[in-house]
């Protein structure tokens, strides 16, 4: 079936899975530096993920995002960094159709007219580990890792090591050295040193690395620095995060002060001022790429003029003001040998094709995944056949086609299970949805395990010392068969101590980290319950909205019993959990479908007997302006700026932008033909603001 001819639940359902496969290989790739699928195959699937947002925008979840999540957390083996301005990734362009659109919204955004030229820095797109060094008084004192975008890692000794990396600022007339400078860029390994550091580790007896790419980020993340001085890395500088003490007008201006500080920076770059010219510089980085000292992956565009990227601001974990255009995927034919089905924590079965492994564009590639059962059928596709597979970009490898000219015989269908591989459960496609559920919940190894895992992780409960092998072993144990036996396990002490590998310093090291999680935030309370959409971003918009657990379940059974009497959509306190920012009736339905379960309910019950659950407290935010921690929407015509530049300002001035009136909505910014929203304000008693004020607080004179 057709993307563009789901229906919501079984859209709904893809997106989910594919946002979930996606995060999986940005983990791999980011924090592992060992991704299981191509670069190629990787972008295919956000493309993919992309057009089906595209096509219903309805559904865009607002937790698990790939859209807005960036990288991977920092890994535990170093020290974390908190990135004073985050480190973003790139929007991606595939075809000169994405690079046009990209071209087109700016000026949409900007309101600028079709004769109206922005010039663009072009500069090739290198393939390495972004790594942030931070200068003081021109003095390097810290380097990070990108991480997640908000916390990376800490390679300051590891990044002293590169010869390219400046232990301090050049001193020179054209540029005066600043009190504190962020210089952004990319550690790297050229092709012929990673050529000859492979022989060497042959010659030795050493696994050769897959790529330079995973080369350098190896490297750069050894505990030994020594084996990090070793290594033959680079850097390139590109951006700054945090400066104070410079003023640059633009990207060309900023390249050459980056030099001027003895920094190298990636060439050839060129300053492009049509489309025209956008399209010729790719051209001519594709035909010349191969002959380049070191990997690329396609191309970046970056806006010339710094005033217009302050305009423009940021998307999600993007800029708006650039884009990567990347090189076309490459393919390669190889044969499936199987199809192997995995459970997921949901309890999703998803194919996977075993293949004969096959060299595309330097890594083997072994496995690529099938989606779903619905994909195996719209392709057709069976073991034994050949196909066509792709790598998008350096990472995750997808099944394009089949050749069925080569299929030696009619071959035989391959027929989804409908009982769970792993603990032969019944697996479950309801009517709609394009996912098949193992129904064992936690009786399902596959889904136990992991459901424990997500419970205890960073983002939830954050209980150091039950990681993935020790969930199993006590789960296979019959200690732990839900996340409330945590809490229990204190009862069990002795029979944790009798255990092969467990000693008395790290059984009450476990111990002491469950009490001291038994207090918990509202939001990681929420996020821990593993409700399907409900990550993160979307438990801290319910906690913020109901403040505490009581008052949103009470607002949950209010919604419940509503349903016995009428539908869903008319159910006051169902409108009102829609109301909240950015959930949405996609979500609603899901919170909502999540508690109707009662072994769920049962769960939350015992687990509200054992922990304490604190009340939403709200956080003062670095940013300072009268419209911080307010809730605005806008609502008519804006004569200053269009409708999402201004959004854009409110943010970054610390508001949140909601869509629709309420009683928590604290300013309405009202343009010409200001309609209901108005109405609505006035009848509320919500504080309407005009368009010449909005610009007031824009300029700082509120």
């Amino acid at each position: 079936m057709s993307d563009s001819k789901l229906t919501d639940l079984e859209a709904v359902a893809l997106i989910a899975e594919l946002a979930e496969e996606i995060r999986k290989h940005d983990i791999a790739y980011h924090q592992k530096d060992a991704p299981v699928i191509s670069d190629a195959e990787y972008d295919a699937l956000r493309r993919r993920y992309e057009g089906l947002l595209k096509l219903y925008p309805h559904l865009v979840p607002h937790d698990n995002n790939p859209e807005v999540l960036v990288g991977a957390p920092a890994a535990n083996s170093f020290a974390k960094v908190k990135h004073k301005i985050p480190m973003l990734s790139l929007s991606n362009a595939f075809n000169a159709e994405d690079l046009e659109e990209f071209s087109k919204r700016l000026r949409t955004f900007l309101q600028l007219e079709e004769n109206d030229a922005i010039a663009f820095v072009a500069e090739p797109k290198i393939d390495g580990l972004s790594c942030s060094l931070r200068y003081e008084e021109g003095v390097l004192v810290s380097a990070s890792t990108r991480g997640d975008g908000n916390t990376g890692e800490n390679i300051t000794e590891n990044a002293r090591t590169i010869k390219s990396v400046p232990a301090e600022l050049h001193k020179n007339n054209s540029f005066k050295i600043p009190s504190v400078l962020e210089v952004r860029g990319e550690i790297y390994i050229e092709k012929a040193d990673f050529l000859s550091m492979n022989e060497t580790r042959k010659h030795n007896g050493e696994q050769p690395f897959a790529n330079p790419r995973n080369a350098a980020a190896g490297s750069v993340r050894q505990l030994d620095i020594t084996v990090t001085a070793s290594r033959p890395l680079k850097f390139f500088a590109y951006t700054l995060g945090e400066a104070e003490g410079i003023e640059l007008s633009s990207q060309e201006e900023l390249r050459a002060a980056l030099v001027s500080y003895g920094f190298e920076i990636n060439e050839p770059s060129r300053l492009c001022s049509s489309e025209k010219e956008l399209i010729e510089y790719y051209n001519y980085i594709g035909d010349i790429r191969y002959n380049l000292p070191f990997d690329i992956d396609g191309v970046v565009y970056k806006a010339n003029d710094f005033a217009l990227q302050r305009r423009l601001g940021f998307v999600s974990r993007s800029p708006r003001w650039a884009i990567a255009y990347k090189f076309a995927p490459e393919q390669a034919i190889t044969k499936i040998n199987d199809i192997i089905i995995q459970v997921g924590r949901t309890g999703a079965l998803t194919p996977v094709a075993d293949l004969e492994p096959v060299n595309i564009g330097g890594v083997i590639v072994k496995r690529a995944t099938l989606h779903n059962e619905s994909e195996i059928i719209r392709k057709d596709i069976r073991i034994g056949d050949i196909v066509h597979v792709q790598r998008a970009g350096d990472v995750i490898p997808q099944v394009v086609s089949v050749d069925k000219g080569k299929r030696k015989s009619k071959g035989k269908k391959f027929v989804f299970p409908d009982v769970c591989p792993v603990c032969g459960s019944p697996a479950v496609r309801r009517e709609g949805i394009v996912v098949r559920r193992c129904s064992g919940g936690f009786s399902c190894p596959a889904q136990a395990v992991e459901r424990i895992r997500y419970f205890t992780g960073r983002k939830a409960f954050n209980i150091e010392g039950l990681g993935d092998s020790t969930a199993k072993e006590l789960w296979e144990a019959g200690i732990l068969k839900s996340p409330a036996d945590i809490f229990r396990l204190k009862e069990h002490k002795e029979e944790l101590l009798k255990r092969d590998g467990w000693g008395k310093k790290s059984v009450e090291n476990l111990l002491d980290a469950i009490d001291t999680a038994r207090t918990v935030s509202l939001e990681r309370f929420i996020f821990s319950l593993g409700i399907p959409q409900v990550g993160t971003a979307t438990a801290l918009l319910l906690a913020k909205h109901y403040v505490s657990y009581g008052a949103f379940e009470k607002a949950v059974n209010s919604i419940l019993e509503d349903t016995k009497h009428k539908d869903i959509e008319e159910s006051a306190a169902f409108k009102e959990l829609c109301s909240v920012d950015q959930i949405g009736v996609a979500i609603a339905k899901d919170i909502i479908e999540f508690y109707s379960q009662k072994h769920n309910v049962r769960i939350i019950e015992e687990l509200l007997s054992l922990v304490d659950v604190k009340e939403y407290q709200n956080t003062k935010s670095d940013i300072d302006s009268v419209i911080t921690g307010k809730t605005i929407v806008f609502t008519g015509t804006l004569s200053s700026m269009g409708r999402n530049e201004a959004k854009s300002i409110a943010q970054s001035l610390g508001a949140v932008v909601a869509s629709s009136v309420s009683s928590k909505t604290d300013f309405l910014i009202a343009g010409e033909d200001a309609g209901s929203k108005a109405q609505k304000a006035k009848e509320l008693g919500v504080a309407v603001l005009t368009d010449e004020e909005w610009q007031k607080i824009v300029n700082g004179v509120f």
